[in-house]
């Protein structure tokens, strides 16, 4: 399936909008217990999009969940945990698989943090880390995925 940008796509209530203009650069699960907590399941499915790529189109999202270097960005209504902008990783923002309009193309490329995954949970990611990736790591994976990994 192909999926051109632009992407759009929004919190459960639809009073916070985004559009997504590029490409991604890596998709993925993460088990650590923060994120099941969080989205009271067994992991979070996020997209990694160029922060040039990505731009809040209605509404005003608030920082939830942790309120450190890393946000976490929230509706304000409906409270939907829609993307993080991680520290130190300002190229990027980390948008929630499900918040966009057509995610049926998403699989995770990585999973990350499966040192505290739950027993009986799964992903078809390519590449599992018990933590995260090595950041000397990055530029390979961001290659991988970009010249065969399944996306729009």
């Amino acid at each position: 399936m192909s999926v051109s940008c632009p992407w759009e796509g929004g919190c459960r209530c639809g009073r916070v909008r985004f559009k997504v203009s590029a490409q991604p650069l890596l998709t993925m699960a993460c088990h650590c217990t923060g994120c099941q907590r969080m989205t009271a399941s067994a992991f979070s499915l996020s997209v990694a999009i160029p922060s040039e790529g990505f731009e809040v189109t209605e509404g005003e999202p608030v920082i939830g969940g942790l309120h450190g270097a890393t946000r976490h960005y929230f509706c304000p209504y409906c409270l939907s945990w829609m993307f993080t902008r991680p520290e130190g990783m300002d190229w990027f923002v980390n948008l929630r698989a499900t918040m966009l309009e057509d995610a049926s193309w998403f699989t995770p490329f990585i999973e990350t943090w499966t040192s505290e995954k739950l027993p009986w949970a799964t992903t078809p990611a390519v590449h599992s880390y018990a933590a995260v990736p090595a950041l000397e790591d990055y530029e390979g994976l961001l290659q991988e995925y970009a010249s065969g990994a399944p996306k729009p």
